[in-house]
Order: C-alpha cells, then structure tokens, then sequence
C-alpha cells in the first residue's frame, strides 16, 4: 500500500487540509479518512472535521487498486523522457487518454499498462497517473506520474502553474493583434458534449499570439499559452472571438472532414520542475505530419520553421514588451 506523509504548520481541519495537499476534492478526502486511510500522530483518524494540530504527523496510506487487463493497441506512442518518476510522451491525434463510458475503444492508459508502466493510484484509480489531458484530437505532450509522490508534486505545479505547455493552433480567420481571453468556462446546458461561456462558471484565463500568416492570409498559425485548465479551453475561447481552430467543427470549423481530419491543434512545450531532484525541464514535441502537411501547402515553411523555434518560443509570451502592453483583453 502506498502512503504519503505530510506535518500541520498550523491549526485547521484535517479534511481541509488533505484538500490543499492532495488536490483533490473534499469528497474525494472524506472517504479516504472515512475508509480509515489516515493516521495523524499514529493513531487512525475517521472524522474528516478532525482538528489538527501545529507540528502534528498526518501519513495517507491509499488502498490497493484492482489491476484491470490491458486492451490490445493498435497505435504507438513517441517516449520523450522517462526515469524513475515521470514519463514524458508526444500524444498522436485520435487516441483517447483515460477510459469513459462513452468511449470502449483502446486508450492512452491501456498503451501505458501494456507497456508494464505503473501508474500512481493517487485517487484509488489506476488511470490517475495521468496528470493532465488533451483532447482526442490534439496531439503533443503529456506528464505521467509513476508513483504518487511524483503526482502530488506535479498537480500542485499544475495548480500554480509552474508547469506548463505552450501550444500550436491552426486558426480562421486570422488574429487582429495578440490577445488574452478571460471568461469562465462550464458545461454546455444544451450540449453536454461541449464547454461554453457561462456567467459565474470556473475561471478561464487564455493568451493568443500571432505567429504566421499563411500565403493566402486566410489561415494563421498562433501560440496559446493557459493561465488555467478547463476542459476545451483553447477552443472555447477562440470562438468567444470568433476565431476557429481547422478541423474543429464542434465549436463553429465548417470543412469536410476528409479535408482536415481532425482538429489542428498539438502541445508544442512542456515546462516543469522534476519532482526529485527540482530542476527545472523542457520538453518539445516537433508538429506532426497532418499540420506539417498543411503548412507546407499554405505557408512559406522556412518562415514558420524561423518562428516556432523552441529556443526563442517565449518570446512569444513576454508579457513585457510592447506587444501585449497593447494588447486588448476579452
């Protein structure tokens, strides 16, 4: 059984403060205490509103998870960078992260097990070694975290984002001028496939740089860096401005499918401090074939190739200069 330790730096609830260190939900916490996962001092604590106290020792121990059978994978997934903690990977479009209901097909975490990765079990569920997700379509990297200390010091990176990704997006039409989005995101009431706009919802905050005209200056290569984590957010806020990522007819991209098969949209940059020995990393995932294909049609491909250098990626984000000093907010 895995288990984390954790010492009070001050007087709180137990419950409360389970939520701030592990990063997940209070129900999520309360029956982890309830299920007597918790010891604080030693002794197994049942009650969630436990009052600690300052310099007290609480130690989670998470039960063991059932393994289920991997389902064989009919596709390959690029290793950017693996050790003992955290496994790096280039996502290919159309594969799935994690299970759901509505999907049977084989997933991310089934090309994980086959590979004999063990996953952190943080949340009793062997698929939460995926630390975060992108979407089926959208390729590029990922983080998985190999054991449970290396998950809970990489979600709480992701909250205070000092993890990150820089992201590459194929627009229509093309930007004004560099912009910040910052409307809340929620579920779409009539849609339940889509996210949208919603007044009091989660907080969104999105950062949209120009980076290439195409030939025809119909299209548009932009960067996309978040200042949080909703479920489809760079796509929800670029239609808020009227703005269409190719390929992604969900949110308003009129094409036929066989055109652009899937959404252009791929996590160029991966930043992050190493769980274990705190340095600071950096990861690139090169564009694949399909947006290649398609800027090599449309665009000057030296030009681009100059533009999206890693090296100098960003300065695309240097919200410093002159260039986002004037740039509007949504």
């Amino acid at each position: 059984m895995d288990e984390v330790a954790f010492r009070s730096e001050e007087e709180e609830r137990l419950d409360k403060f389970l939520v701030q260190k592990l990063q997940k939900s209070r129900n999520q916490i309360e029956k982890l205490i309830k299920k007597g996962c918790v010891k604080v001092d030693g002794k197994i604590v049942t009650k969630p509103g436990t009052k600690l106290l300052t310099g007290q020792n609480i130690v989670v121990s998470f039960p063991e998870v059932a393994k289920s059978e991997a389902k064989e994978v009919d596709f390959d997934v690029k290793v950017v960078y693996e050790d003992e903690d955290i496994l790096i990977i280039d996502k290919p479009p159309g594969v799935v992260v994690h299970p759901a209901a509505s999907y049977k097909g084989a997933t991310l975490v089934d090309w994980l097990k086959n590979r004999g990765i063990r996953l952190s079990t943080l949340s009793g569920e062997e698929r939460h070694g995926i630390v975060h997700r992108i979407d089926k379509e959208t390729s590029g990297l990922l983080v998985v975290a190999k054991n449970n200390e290396a998950h809970l010091h990489l979600a709480k990176q992701l909250q205070t984002r000092q993890m990150g990704r820089y992201y590459l997006a194929i627009i229509t039409p093309p930007l004004k001028e560099n912009i910040i989005v910052d409307k809340p995101i929620g579920r779409n009431p009539k849609n339940r496939l889509k996210m949208s706009i919603i007044k009091n919802a989660k907080e969104a905050k999105s950062a949209f740089a120009k980076i290439a005209l195409s030939d025809n200056e119909r299209y548009e290569l932009i960067g996309a860096k978040l200042f949080s984590g909703r479920t489809h957010q760079i796509r929800v806020h670029l239609a808020s401005i009227n703005r269409h990522i190719l390929g992604d007819s969900l949110y308003g991209f009129k094409s036929k499918k066989a055109t652009i098969p899937r959404v252009f949209l791929h996590a160029y940059i991966l930043y992050l401090e190493h769980p274990r020995s705190k340095k600071m990393m950096r990861f690139v995932a090169p564009l694949p074939q399909d947006m290649l294909a398609f800027i090599k049609e449309n665009f000057t491909r030296e030009h681009v190739d100059e533009k999206i250098d890693p090296d100098n990626f960003d300065k695309w984000f240097d919200f410093s200069n002159g260039v986002w000093a004037t740039a509007s907010t949504h």
